[in-house]
C-alpha cells in the first residue's frame, strides 16, 4: 500500500505566502505590473544555481540508467507534469533518442495536460500504480512538485523505490522534509509568487530551467552532442537537412560540397560523416568506431587515432 509520510504533507510552502513586494500590483499601470513580474522572475536563476550540485547527482543517475539499457521517468501534476511532458517530448527530435528513453507520467493522464482533472494529484495510490505498470529496477524516476507534498508524486516515488529504481524529487518547498528513500532531493527556493499560490510562475520557471538543464546535461554526457553542436539529429525535412550540413561544415571546416558528399556516403548519418571527415577513416570504419564507443563522437575519434 502506498502511503505519504505525514511530515511531508503538512509543511507550508513559501509559494503559498503573500509576496510583500507585490501587494499593490492590482493598482499599478500595465508596464509597472510587467516590470514587477520581471523583477521577480530574475530571482529564479539564482535559486536554481544553489541546487546545481544536487542536480548533478540526478544527471549522473540518469546517465547510469540510460547507459545500462534502462529509462528515465518524470512524474508530476499540473504545471509540473505539463513541463515534464514537454521536456520528454522535445528530446526525441532534438537528440534523436528512442521515444521510451524519457517517459512522462502526468496525474490525470493525457486529458489533464489540457484541463484540470479534479483530485488527480491527491491520489497517491494512482501514482504508485503508474510506476507498477512501467518502472523496473535500474530506472531513474524524477518527481516534480512545487509544494513538495503532492501525493501522486510522492506515491510514485515510494513505489518506484520499492521496485528498485533510483529516485529524485524536485521540490519548490525548501521547508519540506526529504521523503524517506529518495536518492536525490532538490529543494529550490524561489520564494513567494507574484500572485500567492500561482506556482506556474516562479516555481514553474525554476522547474523548466532545471528540467532543460537536467536533460541537456544527460544528453551531453551520453555523447549526443559534439562540442556544442547537435550531432545526433536525423534530417527529416528541408530545414533539418540544411542544419545537418551546416553543423558538419562548422565542426570539420569542410566546404558544403565535401560535407554533402560525406553525408551521402554515410547514409545521412551526421555522426558517421563527422568521424569520417575529422579522422580520415572511411565511413564503414567510422560507423564501427561509433558503435564500439556508444555513439560518442569524441571517444570514437580517440579510438580512430589509437587504432
Amino acid at each position: 500500500m502506498v502511503t505519504v509520510p505525514s511530515q511531508v504533507v503538512h509543511v507550508d510552502s513559501p509559494t503559498e505566502q503573500r509576496n510583500p513586494r507585490t501587494t499593490e500590483i492590482d493598482r499599478m499601470p500595465t508596464l509597472d505590473i510587467l516590470t514587477l513580474i520581471n523583477d521577480e522572475d530574475r530571482r529564479v536563476p539564482d535559486a536554481v544555481a544553489k541546487v546545481l550540485p544536487e542536480l548533478a547527482d540526478a544527471v549522473d543517475h540518469a546517465v547510469a540508467a540510460l547507459r545500462t539499457g534502462h529509462r528515465v521517468h518524470y512524474v508530476g501534476a499540473g504545471t509540473s507534469g505539463r513541463l515534464a511532458t514537454l521536456d520528454a517530448a522535445e528530446l526525441v527530435p532534438t537528440y534523436n533518442v528512442p521515444a521510451d528513453w524519457f517517459v512522462a507520467h502526468h496525474a490525470g493522464g493525457d486529458r489533464a495536460l489540457r484541463e484540470a482533472v479534479e483530485n488527480a494529484e491527491d491520489d497517491a495510490a494512482a501514482g504508485g500504480a503508474e510506476m507498477s505498470d512501467s518502472v523496473r529496477a535500474g530506472d531513474f524516476v524524477l518527481g516534480l512538485t512545487a509544494s513538495g507534498r503532492t501525493p501522486f508524486v510522492l506515491g510514485a516515488l515510494q513505489e518506484a523505490g520499492r521496485l528498485g529504481a533510483k529516485t529524485g524529487l524536485v521540490s519548490g518547498n525548501p521547508r519540506s522534509a526529504r521523503p524517506a528513500g529518495v536518492d536525490v532531493f532538490i529543494a529550490v527556493d524561489t520564494g513567494p509568487e507574484v500572485i500567492a499560490g500561482s506556482t506556474r510562475m516562479k516555481a514553474g520557471s525554476a522547474q523548466k530551467i532545471l528540467l532543460t538543464a537536467f536533460s541537456t546535461a544527460t544528453m551531453i554526457k551520453l555523447g549526443r552532442t559534439y562540442s556544442n553542436l547537435m550531432v545526433s539529429l536525423r534530417a527529416t525535412n528541408a530545414k533539418l537537412r540544411g542544419r545537418t550540413l551546416r553543423i558538419l561544415t562548422e565542426a570539420t571546416g569542410a566546404d558544403e560540397q565535401e560535407a554533402a558528399g560525406a553525408l551521402a556516403e554515410a547514409g545521412g548519418d551526421l555522426k558517421v560523416a563527422l568521424v569520417h571527415l575529422l579522422s580520415g577513416v572511411d565511413s564503414t570504419t567510422a560507423a564501427e568506431m561509433l558503435a564500439a564507443n556508444g555513439g560518442h563522437v569524441r571517444e570514437a575519434l580517440l579510438a580512430c587515432a589509437t587504432s
